[in-house]
């Protein structure tokens, strides 16, 4: 390991890393990945993109060094170890440090070169307020304040009941924000955080698609000069909710918005939303229609519109390996009963998982030594979970 961890002292110059995640830079990483006992099959491809079947989170954490560091050698680490190149944050985790730390991390894989930067897709989210967790003295409304309000960026009354600004000044600042954060060129997915479950109460539905409108010309605005390459919805509860509920939005809905911005060569190409045992909607709540076909669930609504699903609190943030979850096609291991149902599951790309502690990462990417089930495998885990499930 080289002595550019210690990146962070003020001494070091800024280094930025340029480039994307590329589909020649990932298929690289496969091949780095088999060389450390990955099997093949653990990568799944989309747009050309070859991505691991398994992702790093970043929510959770203190606003401490320890924290920092921590969130640091985890991403540096998941990384090396061949099991994982999709790494997953938002602005407002850990109040910017998580993008920090996550930004150390890659400079240290690229100059230990142990990965360039095209080998590692990149997500970030936006939307949520924030302040910077380099002054902690410094609270998020007085920051928002200081740094939006008075500088005439947003209007106190942009931001929502939900703490959430779909302001398009205020994205792209976020934007801004993130690419400094992380030393990065280019993010591979931006997406709105939270968006339509912040603003359901405050606004019309006309109103927030007319918002979302708005976001996604920011975005395109981005795409267009190579800052990002996608972007995306990450949501709570919009898309696992049953139609007709006040909660609910339409995938398709949200696709038209972008077509409607970017044409049909838009970047709206992701959606993030919660996926475990305990939240088992997206696999079995048929809520979403495309075209003339109704009832489909939204991982199938997501396949016709040609989204790819990254999968957020696989564990329930360690809360589902406590119980009693029966064994199924060989699996035994507490947490690859959690996580290979998800990551077997049609339309999702990678569940992400959260993890800091070095035993955590070592635990949690032993899964990516077993290959998703197959079709066959994954109804039969469906038949042995849900009869206990539901």
């Amino acid at each position: 390991m080289s002595s550019s961890s210690s990146s962070s002292s003020s001494s070091t110059p800024y280094q930025t890393l340029e480039g994307y995640a590329t589909p020649e830079g990932t298929k690289k990483y496969i091949e780095y990945a088999i060389s450390q006992g990955r099997p093949r099959s653990h990568f799944k491809s989309f747009d050309s993109l070859h991505l691991s079947s398994m992702g790093m989170g970043t929510y959770l954490g203190q606003l401490s060094e320890e924290d920092d560091q921590a969130v640091e050698n985890a991403v540096y680490q998941s990384v090396k170890s061949g099991a994982v190149n999709v790494i997953d944050t938002a602005i407002n985790y850990r109040a910017m440090r998580s993008e920090k730390s996550i930004g150390r991390a890659l400079l240290r894989l690229v100059n230990d070169r142990i990965v360039s930067r095209d080998q590692v897709f990149v997500s970030t989210k936006n939307g949520y307020i924030t302040n910077d967790g380099d002054y902690p003295n410094i609270d998020v409304m007085e920051y928002i304040h200081r740094m939006y309000i008075q500088t005439e960026v947003i209007t106190a009354d942009e931001i929502s009941s939900g703490y959430n600004v779909i302001n398009p000044n205020y994205l792209a600042k976020c934007i801004d924000k993130s690419l400094m954060n992380m030393h990065i060129s280019t993010i591979d997915l931006v997406y709105i955080h939270n968006a339509f479950e912040s603003w359901y109460q405050d606004v019309s539905r006309e109103q927030f698609m007319e918002m979302l409108v708005k976001a996604f010309e920011v975005y395109e605005k981005y795409r267009a000069k190579s800052k990002i390459r996608y972007y995306g919805m990450a949501t709570w509860t919009c898309f696992r909710v049953p139609f007709g509920s006040p909660e609910y939005l339409s995938l398709e809905q949200a696709v038209k918005s972008a077509e409607s911005v970017g044409g049909q060569d838009h970047g709206f190409r992701f959606i993030q939303l919660p996926y475990n045992l305990a939240y088992s909607e997206a696999l079995l709540l048929r809520n979403q229609s495309v075209g003339s076909e109704q009832n489909l669930t939204i991982l199938q609504a997501a396949a016709k519109l040609n989204i790819g699903i990254f999968t957020s609190i696989p564990l329930f943030q360690g809360r589902l390996l406590s119980s009693q979850i029966p064994n199924y096609g060989n699996v035994t291991d507490p947490v690859a009963k959690l996580l290979q149902i998800i990551r077997s599951s049609p339309s999702v790309i990678a569940p992400l998982i959260g993890q800091k502690k070095p035993e955590h990462v070592e635990e949690n990417l032993k899964t990516a030594n077993m290959p998703p089930l197959s079709d066959e495998e994954f109804k039969q885990a469906i038949r042995i979970l849900t009869s206990q499930q539901l």
